[in-house]
C-alpha cells in the first residue's frame, strides 16, 4: 500500500513540474528565440546550426528553471492533494507527513543531481561548444557580429561597433577597438566597409573606407593618426582566443590573491563565494522540493496557477537574500562560505518550521 502511495504521488508531481519547466524556459529564452528567428531569417543562417544553438542555451536556464519548477511542483501537488481531502484519508490510515514526503525528497534529490550535473560539467561545456559554435559560424558570415547600434565583440579584445543611422546603404560608419595586441592597441573609424569572403580560411576580413587609424607607441608623449582610403582587416577565428580570456581563475589563484590582499579584495571575494554557490545553489533545489509540502498544505485552495505563483515568490525571495548576502560579503560583514550558504539555511529552518506546524495539526 506506501509503494502504491508513493507512486501517485510521485505521479502528481510530474506534470506540474513538466508544465512550469516549459513555462519557465520559453519565458526565459523569448529573447534569445527572436534572435535565433532573426538568424534563421534574416541572417540566413541554416535550421541545424539554429538548432544546434538552441540546444546549446539550455543548459544555462536549465538551471535556473529546475529548481523553480521542483518547488512549483511539490506545491502544486499537495494543494491538490489536500483541496481533495485526499491528504485527510492518507494521514487517517496511518501515514505520517514524513512518511508522506518520502516521493518528494526522492524527487527532489534528482531535481538536485539534474542542477548539480547542469552546472558543474553541463553549462561550462555548453558555454566552450557554443563559442566554438559561434566561430564557425563566423567564419562563415562576418555579418552575424555586426548588429547595427551595438557593441559587438566577435573575438576577445575586439569591439565593434557599426552605426544604426537611418542613412541607407551610404551611411555605414564603423567604430573598432583593437586590442588584441595589447602593445600595439588601437581605434579605427572609417565612414564604410565591405566584408571580404574568404571561405575555408581559419579568419574572416572586412575592408574599411576612408576612415583613421589612431594609435600611441611606447612613448606616452606620442600619438599617431593614419589616414586611409582602403584597409584591409583581418579577424583570426582561433578557438584557443578564448582559452586564456574566458578562463575561470582556479579557487586556489582565488585564495592566494585573498592572501595577498588580507581578505579585502571584494573581486576575489565574489569569486571566491562562487566557488561556495557551485554546491549552494544546487542544494537550494533539495529544499525547494521539501519546503513545497506544508506550503502546498496551508495553500491548498490556491490551485495550479496560486501554486506557481507561490513558488516564484519564495524563489525571488531567495534571489533577494542571495544579493543582500553578496553585499554583506563585500562589504567584508560576511565571510564567502556564510553568504554563499546563509539564504540556504534560512529556508531550510522556515520548512522545518512549517513542516512541524503542519504535521501538528
Amino acid at each position: 500500500m506506501p509503494k502504491l502511495l508513493d507512486r501517485y504521488i510521485f505521479a502528481e508531481l510530474l506534470p506540474p513540474f513538466w508544465i512550469s519547466l516549459l513555462a519557465l524556459c520559453f519565458v526565459m529564452l523569448t529573447k534569445e528565440l527572436l534572435r535565433l528567428v532573426e538568424l534563421l531569417v534574416s541572417k540566413g543562417v541554416g535550421f541545424s546550426a539554429v538548432f544546434k544553438v538552441f540546444l546549446h542555451l539550455l543548459p544555462s536556464f536549465l538551471v535556473l528553471t529546475l529548481p523553480i519548477a521542483g518547488i512549483i511542483a511539490s506545491i502544486t501537488a499537495f494543494s491538490r492533494l489536500s483541496y481533495d481531502k485526499e491528504l485527510v484519508a492518507m494521514r487517517a490510515a496511518g501515514l505520517s507527513l514524513v512518511r508522506l514526503s518520502v516521493p518528494v525528497l526522492f524527487f527532489s534529490c534528482l531535481v538536485f543531481v539534474l542542477t548539480l550535473v547542469l552546472s558543474q560539467w553541463g553549462q561550462p561545456w555548453t558555454s566552450v561548444s557554443l563559442k566554438k559554435l559561434a566561430l564557425n559560424l563566423l567564419r562563415d558570415q562576418l555579418t552575424l557580429a555586426l548588429d547595427k547600434g551595438v557593441f559587438n565583440e566577435p573575438v576577445p579584445n575586439m569591439v565593434m561597433y557599426v552605426s544604426d543611422s537611418q542613412g541607407g546603404a551610404h551611411d555605414r560608419s564603423i567604430f573598432i577597438s583593437d586590442e588584441r595586441t595589447p602593445a600595439e592597441a588601437k581605434i579605427i573609424v572609417a565612414s564604410d566597409y565591405a566584408l571580404l569572403n574568404e571561405t575555408g580560411a581559419n579568419q574572416v576580413g572586412i575592408r574599411l573606407l576612408n576612415g583613421t587609424i589612431h594609435s600611441r607607441p611606447h612613448d606616452l608623449e606620442q600619438y599617431h593618426q593614419v589616414s586611409f582610403s582602403s584597409y584591409d582587416l583581418r579577424v583570426s577565428l582561433d578557438q584557443s582566443l578564448y582559452a586564456s580570456s574566458e578562463e575561470r581563475p582556479s579557487r586556489e589563484a582565488v585564495l592566494q590573491k585573498l592572501n595577498d590582499t588580507k581578505w579585502t579584495d571584494t573581486g576575489a571575494l565574489r569569486r571566491l563565494m562562487e566557488y561556495y554557490k557551485d554546491l549552494a545553489f544546487p542544494a537550494a533545489s533539495l529544499i525547494f522540493g521539501m519546503l513545497g509540502v506544508p506550503v502546498g498544505i496551508v495553500s491548498k485552495r490556491s490551485g495550479r496557477v496560486g501554486g506557481f505563483a507561490v513558488g516564484v515568490m519564495i524563489v525571488i525571495v531567495y534571489y533577494v537574500l542571495n544579493v543582500l548576502c553578496e553585499f554583506f560579503v563585500t562589504t567584508l560583514i560576511l565571510p564567502p562560505f556564510a553568504g554563499a550558504w546563509v539564504p540556504n539555511g534560512v529556508f531550510l529552518a522556515l520548512g522545518l518550521m512549517l513542516f512541524h506546524r503542519v504535521n501538528q495539526r
